[in-house]
């Protein structure tokens, strides 16, 4: 089973950049998107053999998740179940005989780190949420994470030390979930392999790689020996992210 996510930073916009082409391109049987930035209605994107799910902000232009898929989900769930956090249209859960899907755009911190006490309660309850689905069954959880987690993660680890996505107290709630059940599988795969999924717009930093990794898969330790492969698409252009990839068997 082959799946993508993509934080698509405005899908509207993607769509203008070779989004249909990249998406048959990769044919994916999940093919989960973040930053999608629309409302119901606003744009009719529809893939031959896939079913859509989606969960959108209340605000406009803002946040939203996706999923394609071609296999019919048991259940669709969206958001967490928290009032505080389910308006923003950050996660989708689809549920499958043998495991759950979960995509999710995790909030950023933002400059001045003014939402950084934010981002720590909305890391312990989705974690809890995670958990939760955990002890019924594996868990495949994907997207933009808003984190690089070491320093082969990230290009100047130095200078951004305690900027938004790079703070010890955000990294420290990735090492606490990969310490309680969860495996990264591109890390567990290169574990010494410098690849980034998300450069900025500005300083022509994709030109110069001057990336950060903050786009995962991460399944259930016991999803391990389905483990085949696990890929970032830097080839892939259309957003300031680049598309990653997990190949389970």
């Amino acid at each position: 089973m082959k799946f993508i996510s993509w934080n698509v930073n405005g899908l509207r916009a993607c769509v203008n950049k070779g989004f249909k082409e990249s998406f048959e391109s990769l044919d994916a049987d999940f093919f989960c998107l973040q930053e999608t930035k629309m409302q119901e209605g606003q744009l009719d994107l529809q893939f031959s053999g896939y079913e859509s799910y989606w969960n959108y902000a209340e605000k406009k232009g803002y946040s939203g998740t996706a999923i394609y898929a071609k296999h019919k989900p048991l259940s669709v769930t969206k958001g967490i179940g928290i009032e505080e956090h389910d308006h923003e249209g950050r996660v989708i859960t689809l549920e499958y005989p043998d495991f759950y899907l979960v995509t999710v755009y995790t909030p950023n911190s933002q400059d001045g780190l003014r939402r950084l006490d934010y981002r720590m309660t909305w890391e312990r309850d989705f974690q809890a949420y995670l958990h939760q689905l955990d002890q019924k069954k594996p868990v495949i959880v994907c997207g933009d994470m808003n984190v690089a987690h070491e320093e082969i993660d990230i290009k100047n680890p130095k200078t951004n030390h305690k900027n938004a996505g790079f703070t010890d107290e955000e990294r420290e709630q990735m090492t606490t979930l990969l310490g309680n059940g969860f495996t990264d599988t591109f890390r567990y795969k290169y574990p010494e392999e410098i690849t980034y999924s998300w450069w900025s717009y500005r300083f022509h930093a994709r030109e110069k790689n001057a990336g950060w990794r903050i786009d995962y898969f991460l399944i259930s330790d016991r999803l391990r020996d389905r483990l085949e492969d696990a890929k970032i698409h830097t080839e892939i252009m259309g957003s300031d992210h680049c598309p990653i990839e997990l190949d389970l068997k």
